[in-house]
């Protein structure tokens, strides 16, 4: 029963922070969206910075050790197709995330989309405090690739990339639309992501060769 009503609990937040934000979500929304009462929110999480790191661990635990196999096996290529090769390989592993919630690819995105445009340094520290080791590799990975780039260059093409890939993840169901509306074709989460890796990986690499 604690198991369900601890997973019921996690679900509701979920739900409420991609669609209205880790701010405007209360602990009495949460509870009432859950049918549970504030002192099952408080046994099981004790914060509300808990329960938004405990909702996007989850995810984390499930994708950050098959990036660490991508990473290990990924053979580095220079320039911007080894850029765009390591983000496709990437792309198998985010799709994975549907075995948390249906829609946890899209999900996953919108919540990492509110932690990047809202004040939440927890999250920061969370990440690099549980998952620096895949973080650090994966930004090394990245230079050996791209050798030739400043590494502060680097880590502002880095975060400038990030924010157009969430941008566009959470706007996802839009583009869908989109897609359908103006070109009659039918995509998924997974077209969308694919349709973003040659910009993004162009936008990191800052050149095509």
């Amino acid at each position: 029963m604690a198991k369900e009503t601890k997973s019921s609990i996690l679900n509701a937040a979920e739900t409420l922070f991609a669609q209205r934000g880790y701010a405007q979500t209360s602990m009495r929304t949460i509870t009432a969206f859950a049918d549970v009462n504030l002192a099952s929110v408080n046994y099981h999480f004790g914060s509300k910075k808990n329960l938004i790191q405990q909702v996007l661990k989850r995810y984390f635990d499930i994708l950050m050790p098959q990036f660490d196999k991508v990473l290990d096996e990924f053979e580095i290529q220079q320039g911007s197709k080894g850029i765009e090769s390591l983000m496709r390989s990437l792309v198998s592993p985010m799709m994975t995330l549907n075995q948390v919630r249906p829609n946890g690819t899209e999900l996953f995105v919108q919540l990492l989309g509110r932690g990047y445009t809202e004040t939440q340094g927890h999250l920061r520290r969370f990440i690099m405090s549980n998952y620096g080791t895949t973080v650090a590799n994966l930004i090394a990975t990245i230079r050996q690739c791209l050798p030739h780039v400043d590494e502060d260059e680097l880590s502002w093409r880095m975060y400038f990339a990030l924010g157009s890939f969430v941008f566009s993840m959470s706007s996802s169901q839009a583009l869908t639309e989109i897609a359908r509306a103006d070109f009659g074709e039918e995509v998924d989460i997974q077209s969308v992501i694919m349709h973003m890796v040659p910009f993004v990986s162009y936008g990191i690499t800052g050149r095509v060769n």
